[in-house]
């Protein structure tokens, strides 16, 4: 099966004229405008060889916007990270950094934790 069609799960052939195939693929999430975004800060050094990262979760919206707004937290902090799966993840302790920035940004965001 060619990777550009969709999969179909669980029919083979229907008799129904009306019938449509029902793909699995998640649909695009439309990205919530900052004051709607719920981001969350927080330390984070499990599974990373003991090294700390800011993490911050909760976005909602396009892998794009994700994306865009990684790159805007990882230039203001001069520092390396990446953003995927809806976190952000930000090398180094820089919670209150990031807390401004998005808040800056006009971003709603707490941190959590100590």
């Amino acid at each position: 099966m060619k990777n550009d069609q969709p999969r179909r799960q669980g029919v083979v052939y229907s008799t129904n004229p009306d019938f449509s195939f029902q793909s699995d693929t998640p649909a695009e999430t439309e990205t919530l405008p900052p004051r709607q975004q719920q981001l969350r800060v927080q330390l984070d050094k499990k599974q990373r060889g003991g090294k700390q990262v800011t993490l911050v979760t909760g976005f909602v919206g396009r892998e794009e916007d994700l994306q865009t707004l990684g790159k805007l937290l990882k230039a203001k902090c001069g520092v390396g990270g990446s953003a995927k799966d809806g976190e952000i993840v930000v090398q180094g302790d820089l919670r209150a950094k990031v807390l401004e920035i998005l808040l800056k940004e006009g971003y709603k965001a707490k941190q959590i934790g100590s």
